[in-house]
C-alpha cells in the first residue's frame, strides 16, 4: 500500500500532540473499497443487488489511519497507530461504531528485541498467519463459511499487550494477552493468542492458536451473547446460535509456496465454541476448516485466483459447508485497481438455533452475513482506491 509521509509538519501545527520531532515522522494512509455485488438467496429464497455496504469490504476493509514513529536513539522507537474503519456507501463507521475500530496502540519498539504495543489491536493469528492464506489476495469471497475461525478478520482484541519480536532468519513469534478487566474475576472476558511463522524464499509457513472467554457464568441462560476482549466472530447464520459460548479456541496453521508465476497455499483451522451453565447450547461446537488456493500472475497487472474451502461441523449439531471462489484483480496503478470475486457455497445439516433447538443448515459465505436457503451464490465487481 503506498502512503505518504508528513515528515516536515511544523511545530506550531502539531506542537499540542506532541508529534513533532526532529527525529519523528506521521504517516497518514487508507482505502477505499466498493463494489457492484450481486447475491442469490440473500434473504431466505430472495436475491439482492447492491452497492458494497459493509466496513469489511471485499479485498480490503475501507480506512483510513495515522502511524508513527519518534527515535528514542539505540535503535528504540516509539511508535503509536490509529486506524479508523467505514462503510464507503453511507460513510459510516465501521466496527460496531467505534472512531479508531480497526487499530488503535502506542508502544515501543527496539531493532534488536522486538516490539511491545498496548492497546486494540490484530492478534497473533492475523499478523502471521492471514497474509499467507487466499484471504491476503482476494478477500471475503475466498473466506471460510461464516468466517466461523476468523479468517476474514473480523474481530480485533481490546485491552491487549502484545509482543512482536524481530525477524530472526526467517522466523517470527509474536505473542497477545487482553486483560479482562472484570473486578474479582482475572479469567473473565479475558484473551491471549499466540503465533510462530518461518517464511524462507518461495516458501512460507505459519501457525497459532486464539483463546478468548465470554463473560463470568450467571443464573440461567446468557441473553446479551458475546462480551469479550475481542469482537467475536458471529456473522450470520452458520455460528450465530452459539455466540452464548463460554469461550471460543481457534487453532490455525497454513502454508505457501511460489513458484515462477504461481502461488499456492493450504490451510487447516479447529475453532470450538465450549459452552459452560450460562450457554443456551449443551454441547461444545466445532468447526474444522480445510481451504486451498492457486494464483497466476498473468502479467504484471493481472492476478488470477480459484480456491475452495470445506468446513465441517460437530458437536451440539452437524453440518457440512463447500464453497468454491474464483477472483481476478487487475492493477490500473500501484493505487488503484479494478476485480471480480466471486463464490458459490452448499450447506448441509443442521445448526444451532440460538435458543437450544437445531434448524436446517444454511449457506452463508464469509464474513458478509446474509442468511440465505442451502446454498448461495455472490458476485462482486469492485474498485479500490489506496492512498
Amino acid at each position: 500500500m503506498n502512503r505518504f509521509a508528513l515528515t516536515s509538519l511544523s511545530l506550531a501545527a502539531l506542537g499540542a500532540a506532541g508529534v513533532a520531532h526532529a527525529q519523528s515522522s506521521v504517516t497518514l494512509y487508507g482505502a477505499i473499497d466498493t463494489s457492484i455485488t450481486y447475491v442469490n438467496h440473500a434473504a431466505g429464497s430472495n436475491s439482492l443487488w447492491s452497492l458494497g455496504n459493509t466496513s469489511n469490504g471485499n479485498l480490503s476493509g475501507s480506512r483510513w489511519g495515522l502511524k508513527g514513529a519518534e527515535d528514542l536513539g539505540g535503535g528504540l522507537k516509539a511508535i503509536f497507530q490509529l486506524e479508523n474503519g467505514f462503510n464507503p456507501s453511507t460513510g459510516g463507521l465501521g466496527q460496531g461504531g467505534r472512531m479508531f475500530g480497526r487499530q488503535a496502540f502506542v508502544g515501543l519498539t527496539s531493532d534488536q528485541y522486538g516490539a511491545v504495543t498496548l492497546g486494540r489491536q490484530y492478534d497473533p493469528l492475523i499478523d502471521l498467519v492471514q497474509g499467507i492464506t487466499a484471504d491476503n489476495y482476494f478477500g471475503s469471497a475466498f473466506a471460510t463459511a461464516g468466517d466461523v475461525d476468523n479468517y476474514d478478520n473480523s474481530f480485533r482484541v481490546n485491552n491487549a499487550v502484545k509482543y512482536t519480536s524481530p525477524v530472526w532468519n526467517g522466523l517470527q513469534v509474536v505473542a497477545l494477552y487482553a486483560f479482562g478487566g472484570v473486578a474479582g474475576s482475572t479469567g473473565a472476558e479475558q484473551s491471549w493468542s499466540a503465533a510462530i511463522a518461518y517464511n524462507t524464499g518461495p516458501f512460507s509457513l505459519a501457525g497459532g492458536y486464539f483463546y478468548s472467554a465470554n463473560t463470568q457464568a450467571g443464573v440461567g441462560p446468557r441473553t446479551t451473547g458475546w462480551t469479550s476482549t475481542s469482537d467475536g466472530t458471529f456473522n450470520g447464520p452458520i455460528n450465530i446460535g452459539y455466540e452464548t459460548a463460554r469461550s471460543l479456541a481457534i487453532a490455525r496453521v497454513a502454508g505457501q509456496y511460489v513458484i515462477g508465476a504461481f502461488t499456492m497455499g493450504l490451510g487447516y483451522s479447529n475453532a470450538q465454541y465450549t459452552p459452560d451453565g450460562s450457554s443456551v447450547f449443551r454441547d461444545k461446537q466445532k468447526y474444522n476448516t480445510g481451504q486451498g488456493f492457486l494464483n497466476y500472475q498473468l502479467n504484471p497487472s493481472m492476478l488470477l485466483g480459484v480456491g475452495y474451502s470445506y468446513t465441517r461441523a460437530t458437536g451440539d449439531t452437524a453440518a457440512s459447508y463447500n464453497q468454491v471462489s474464483i477472483g481476478a484483480d487487475y492493477s490500473l496503478s500501484k493505487r488503484t485497481d479494478i476485480y471480480m470475486t466471486a463464490a458459490w457455497q452448499h450447506a448441509s445439516g443442521e445448526t444451532g438455533d440460538g435458543a437450544g433447538g437445531a434448524i436446517p443448515a444454511e449457506a452463508s459465505i464469509g464474513s458478509y452475513g446474509y442468511a440465505g436457503t442451502n446454498t448461495q451464490t455472490i458476485v462482486n465487481l469492485g474498485l479500490r482506491h489506496k492512498f
